[in-house]
């Protein structure tokens, strides 16, 4: 054989080597951080048949799978307690061994939604993030957390791998991660002390019908789920469509093990009759817990802010945030953050508001209290319970006031209608006298312009900013005692 020949045979035996080893999806590599104490799963593909074995730098025990007739094979460890020591992971399938390094074990959480959690840390053209800089330079020595982004493409069959990679948090990568993902692991990392992974697996304007499954959508929905009738459907809209982002940017995501998911998106639900947006958060959470496999982790997730719609009189975005608060309480083991306060009174038209810290530290005080245990915390806003109307006036009690309210006197957004259901902005304040009587102590609103009044409502508008919050300094959701 010529020195041609034998170096083309070479190459080739090479090549050959190179297909044959154990592979691994993106999410499975370098400076990873898996979730701490529990089975963790970790997956890829080998030649059929062939056995793949898992061996950690934690632990003595291996871990064994049997790779299918399409090549994929999955495998669990015990993962150690959470802490900042590099840890690794070698995969032996026989044709040569692929390690994984700079893992951390921590507690990993999936930032999933539309643009608002996925607005990166240094912003969006002309939509900043509160403090940018600030953030930057205090991402020194933050590498404990952790970040992978899925890239947002469509697909009409769902996809097993996504090419992403784990970045470490530095001055350098902190401003491409999520920032309301990003400002809940730094809260929970400094909270607990241990590793924080998020997974943003998200894309800018999608409804809650981009994740549903193509069962899902066949089965509740009048949704298009073959390729032409997507293609067709709201074609000047690719962001709107079903079915094809949950292919493709979430269904890689799947066979990782996580502790829950933070959710923020509805901006392009608006307007969705009676109570669909509702009933189809509940379905994709059902959805998203069964595909997961991992029982009924914790969802919590975001009430869209206040925003004009080109109407700040008008009532569609308070429905939708009807519809959420309306989630919150259909959902198991879910908790909604309130955001009426997250907005600067000049961001009426701004649908990506700056203060991201406030949104993703309230979801943070979600997780420690009912995840984490941390019952200290206050992490629930409080929400309308009850009234009694009483001459020219309506009493107002309300749930998690958490030992009281922000204010006594001076209360903004609260309106009043009479029987000919016109709403009036009206005073309202704390009150309170001795005696113990259920309504001694209550929130009294009134409007001059209203002397028999029916109904009230709190920040239930496009765009209304109210002040009033509980003790925990947590805002009042909006709300509306009527059904007009």
């Amino acid at each position: 054989m010529n020195k041609k020949g034998l170096l083309f045979m070479m190459l080739v035996a090479v090549a050959t080597a190179g297909q044959a080893k154990v592979r691994l999806p993106h999410l499975v590599s370098d400076n990873m951080v898996i979730q701490q104490q529990t089975d963790v799963r970790l997956w890829g593909w080998a030649k059929a048949g062939r056995k793949v074995t898992a061996t950690t730098s934690w632990s003595d025990q291996k871990a064994e799978a049997k790779a299918d007739k399409q090549g994929r094979w999955l495998l669990t460890v015990k993962s150690p307690a959470a802490s900042y020591e590099p840890l690794s992971i070698t995969f032996d399938d026989g044709d040569g061994k692929v390690t994984i390094s700079n893992v951390l074990a921590g507690e990993v959480w999936v930032c999933a939604g539309q643009s608002n959690m996925e607005m990166p840390v240094k912003g969006f053209g002309g939509c900043p993030v509160l403090n940018y800089n600030q953030e930057v330079l205090n991402a020194a020595g933050k590498r404990q957390v952790r970040s992978a982004k899925i890239p947002s493409i469509m697909r009409m069959t769902p996809q097993e791998d996504a090419n992403t990679e784990w970045r470490e948090c530095s001055p350098a990568t902190v401003g491409e991660f999520s920032a309301t993902g990003y400002f809940f692991a730094k809260l929970v990392n400094k909270a607990l002390d241990i590793p924080i992974g998020l997974i943003e697996a998200n894309k800018g304007g999608s409804r809650v019908e981009s994740w549903l499954t193509k069962e899902n959508l066949e089965k509740y929905t009048q949704e298009p789920t073959d390729t032409m009738g997507i293609v067709n459907y709201k074609k000047e809209f690719d962001y709107q469509r079903a079915l094809v982002w949950g292919n493709a940017t979430f269904n890689p995501i799947l066979n990782y093990t996580v502790r829950g998911i933070l959710f923020y998106q509805g901006c392009s639900n608006v307007g969705d009759p009676g109570n669909q947006y509702s009933e189809r958060l509940k379905l994709l959470v059902e959805q998203w817990r069964q595909q997961f496999g991992l029982g009924e982790i914790p969802f919590y997730f975001v009430q869209i802010a206040p925003y004009e719609s080109g109407n700040a009189q008008g009532t569609w975005n308070a429905l939708l945030q009807e519809q959420q608060f309306r989630a919150s309480q259909i959902i198991p083991n879910s908790g909604l953050v309130c955001t009426n306060d997250a907005v600067y009174p000049y961001e009426g038209t701004q649908i990506h508001p700056a203060q991201k810290q406030k949104v993703g530290e309230r979801l943070a005080f979600l997780a420690l209290n009912k995840t984490y245990g941390m019952k200290s915390v206050i992490c629930e806003s409080p929400s309308y319970k009850d009234m009694l109307i009483k001459n020219d006036s309506v009493l107002i009690h309300l749930n998690n006031e958490c030992g009281g309210t922000s204010r006594y006197v001076d209360i903004e957004g609260f309106e009043v209608a009479g029987a000919d259901r016109v709403f009036h902005p009206a005073k309202a304040q704390h009150f309170w006298k001795p005696g113990g009587a259920y309504w001694d102590e209550c929130i009294i609103v009134k409007s001059d312009e209203v002397k028999e009044p029916v109904a009230v409502r709190y920040c239930f508008r496009n765009w209304q900013l109210g002040n009033l919050a509980n003790q925990g300094g947590l805002p009042l959701f909006p709300f509306r005692t009527d059904n007009w």
